[in-house]
């Protein structure tokens, strides 16, 4: 019986060519889309479970509770650690590193500037690296060695053993390779290209080692025994920053390692979500697509009903049962869906690279992974018995005697349960137009909105080597820059002007209530700041060689109304518990992210302190050769070291990434679902046009023009349209609402992106109906009508 019923359906289907392809391409559509974005969630939720102590291993939180909430960072001191380790119970270890950064690296005439981070042993045990050579007993145990991940090696030393080679570390100190680990997965999140001793970097750095409890400026693991009360470690963890400072009103928490990239955003001291909330979408969004894709093979199997209904009566007359002939049904449904899935798979071979590039991510198929394959191949059943299931109970349902006599439609059930799943299609369709055009304005509302400097022809370039916290190099280096008329103004800052950190409680003023604790960016920064940022004074001046700035400083805008000054120039605060002087109040401007309130801020005048130049390129002369000087007159002052020109506008661009993401994610599938949807309306139309095949003959023949039958034709679908529309509104709302309320700063929603949604679906529907109206109306009638 399968084997005659698998003929048949071959043969239908090869006789029926154009509703087979319109079929396969919707459904491997949908298969694709929903396997690319379900590809993207596993790579999402795969961040930071590489290791096999991931379950046990958390990251500590610090918390500290403020006037205007707590605030919650993953910073903490680097005495933590070892306290940690020997005061937890079930702690199996913990350990201290530091956040990754760009370092140079040099072998003979081979030299990189990549990002590394400072570690110890129990971090290699913890994150369970892979090594490829060396031994990772000795690994980071003498002070100067490194270790270097595979394609760093391979970029240092080409085909040459690394092991026991000597690099040199910034053009100054040697550094002995003792392993080589294998490339860390891009979904993790600390990424580098080497590992150096917590050692190394106390002799960097002498404050590292002399630090206390009062100094944030490490990463702190905590990995527990398997089965150990996660609760219990918590709580002795909270209390550790009270039992080293008396009448600290801080506390620490630990925080799930598997969790740290999709639970990333806190407020007040509780992980409240973050990425998680974007992955929800895509894996909603997959699913969501393959419905469509499958409520479009119902509506186009069931538009052929009276095609079929006269096999199902002859089938039906000699002897076949109902439950033959839906098993028939439903094998056409998985044939075409298998279909699909093979074309699907090209569909996503050739997807990936561009999705790739977008999400700047690694998504391949893994053909040897069996897990893929039982996702996969369930999808393409569930699918094919999704699809198919209305259609074998709806054609198999026909009674022999009425479809010989005549098929004829017994009732509206079937009209009514097509209509509802073309409704639904489309409240899709019209919820994705509406979050895709609120997602648009609220990134343009953002952009459009002030940032309080100019950041067009702005750029950085890091302090390097001997030309970090030398004083005279970095005023010879800004004098140059100058005179090469590359630049028209330069000053130097203490961070990235788009990065945070650089944060402290230690800011103090006259009526500040005691147990009143605020956090106030800080800053060091050279002469003419404000000048080259673009970013006026408001009141006040600023630093100046001539006059002895060492104990001045100058806050802004939030720090004045935070502290409550009427007169801040020439007023006495504490910063750090030593008094210093405001000269001047500079304009609020956007460093970390530009959704949030500006937090106060003080900058204070020390060279030493100043990690990167900041120039504004000459307006005037060519972009390219301007850039080319700049790095000529930096190399010669600084030799040895790469000059890494960084451009403002692109930094500040990278902090959209996400709503840019979501914007074209939704475009992209938003697109698909509702071409699918489309061609669920398609064959909704064939199916009335069918039905109403003679009633529309008569109409001619009584002088029905064929604008006359387009609009009757077109009119029930507009009522769907916006029926799915009327439905889509106050679900788009709640939506959008939710997703805007995780911004400080927020576009309001207003009737244009449900006014879009309406015109853009109605004018979809129409086209699309339309092409079928035209056949019919233009049909003769005598063709319906010379049988009756």
């Amino acid at each position: 019986m399968f084997r005659l019923n698998f003929k048949i359906a071959l043969r239908n289907l090869w006789k029926n060519k154009g509703y087979t392809l319109i079929n396969v391409g919707g459904l491997a559509i949908g298969l694709a889309s929903c396997m690319v974005l379900l590809l993207y969630v596993a790579y999402e939720w795969g961040y930071d479970r590489q290791s096999k102590n991931f379950a046990d291993t958390y990251v500590v939180y610090q918390h500290q509770p403020s006037s205007t909430g707590t605030m919650s960072w993953a910073w903490t001191p680097g005495v933590l650690a070892p306290d940690l380790a020997a005061s937890v119970p079930g702690a199996v270890t913990a350990s201290h590193s530091s956040y990754p950064e760009a370092q140079l690296l040099t072998y003979h005439q081979n030299f990189f500037k990549k990002p590394g981070v400072y570690s110890d042993p129990q971090f290699l045990k913890m994150m369970d690296y892979k090594f490829l050579k060396g031994n990772p007993d000795r690994a980071l145990r003498e002070v100067n060695s490194i270790v270097l991940t595979e394609t760093m090696a391979k970029n240092l030393f080409g085909d040459e053993d690394p092991i026991n080679k000597v690099i040199k570390f910034n053009n100054k100190e040697e550094l002995k390779v003792d392993g080589v680990i294998a490339d860390i997965p891009k979904n993790s999140s600390i990424i580098f290209d080497y590992l150096m001793p917590w050692s190394f970097w106390e002799t960097q750095l002498p404050f590292i080692k002399a630090s206390g409890w009062g100094n944030n400026f490490c990463l702190t693991l905590l990995q527990l025994q398997k089965g150990q009360d996660y609760s219990k470690a918590n709580e002795l963890a909270s209390q550790v920053l009270r039992k080293h400072q008396n009448g600290a009103t801080g506390y620490y928490s630990l925080h799930k390692l598997s969790k740290w990239h999709l639970y990333n955003e806190y407020q007040n001291g509780k992980p409240v979500g973050g990425k998680i909330d974007q992955v929800r979408i895509f894996f909603l969004l997959a699913f969501c697509i393959l419905l469509i894709a499958c409520v479009n093979f119902m509506n186009l199997s069931t538009a052929r009903s009276e095609k079929r209904a006269k096999e199902v009566g002859v089938r039906k007359a000699i002897g076949s049962t109902r439950a033959s002939l839906m098993g028939q049904f439903m094998l056409e449904s998985l044939l075409l869906s298998i279909l699909g899935m093979m074309v699907a798979f090209v569909l996503i071979e050739m997807s990936l690279p561009y999705f790739n590039g977008l999400l700047h991510t690694e998504l391949l198929i893994e053909y040897s992974d069996w897990k893929f394959w039982a996702v996969f191949g369930g999808l393409t059943l569930v699918t094919g018995c999704i699809a198919g299931s209305y259609p074998a109970f709806y054609l198999s349902s026909f009674e022999p005697l009425q479809v010989l006599k005549g098929f004829k439609m017994t009732g509206s059930t079937s009209l009514s349960v097509r209509q509802v799943l073309v409704v639904f299609q489309f409240v899709f369709a019209a919820c994705l137009i509406i979050c895709t055009a609120v997602i648009y304005q609220q990134l343009n509302y953002i952009k459009g909105k002030s940032i309080g400097y100019n950041k067009n022809n702005l750029i950085e370039i890091p302090l390097q080597g001997p030309m970090r916290a030398n004083e005279q190099k970095m005023k010879l280096l800004k004098d140059q820059l100058l005179k090469s008329g590359a630049v028209t103004d330069v000053t130097f800052f203490s961070r990235s002007i788009s990065e945070g950190g650089h944060n402290t409680f230690g800011v103090s003023w006259q009526g500040k209530s005691p147990k009143e604790e605020v956090l106030f960016n800080y800053r060091s920064t050279g002469y003419d700041f404000p000048k080259t940022m673009g970013s006026g004074m408001i009141s006040g001046r600023d630093f100046s060689p001539e006059y002895t700035d060492s104990t001045n400083v100058i806050v802004n805008e939030t720090a004045v109304k935070t502290m409550g000054l009427k007169n801040p120039v020439g007023s006495v605060i504490e910063f750090w518990d030593k008094p210093v002087k405001i000269i001047g109040v500079m304009k609020d401007f956007v460093m970390e992210n530009p959704y949030s309130q500006t937090a106060p801020m003080i900058i204070y005048n020390k060279m030493e302190d100043t990690e990167v130049v900041l120039a504004r390129l000459n307006a005037r002369a060519n972009v390219s050769s301007s850039i080319e000087k700049i790095k000529e007159v930096t190399e010669k002052l600084n030799p040895g070291f790469p000059v890494d020109t960084k451009f403002v506008d692109d930094s500040f661009e990278e902090k959209f990434q996400n709503e840019k993401l979501l914007g074209i994610i939704a475009n992209w599938f938003g697109g698909f679902a509702i071409f699918i949807s489309c061609l669920g309306l398609l064959g909704l139309a064939l199916f009335m046009a069918e039905q109403r095949k003679k009633e529309i003959s008569i109409r001619k023949v009584l002088g029905a023009s064929n604008m006359n039958i387009l609009t009757l034709l077109n009119k029930d679908f507009i009522k769907l349209v916006v029926i799915a529309d009327l439905i889509a509104f106050p679900i788009a709302y709640v939506i959008v609402n939710k997703w805007l309320s995780a911004y400080s700063f927020r576009v309001s929603i207003s009737v244009l992106p449900f006014a879009i949604a309406l015109c853009l679906s109605l004018i979809i529907a129409i086209l699309t109906v339309s092409v079928q109206s035209v056949k019919v109306a233009k049909a003769n009638p005598v063709d319906a009508l010379k049988y009756e």
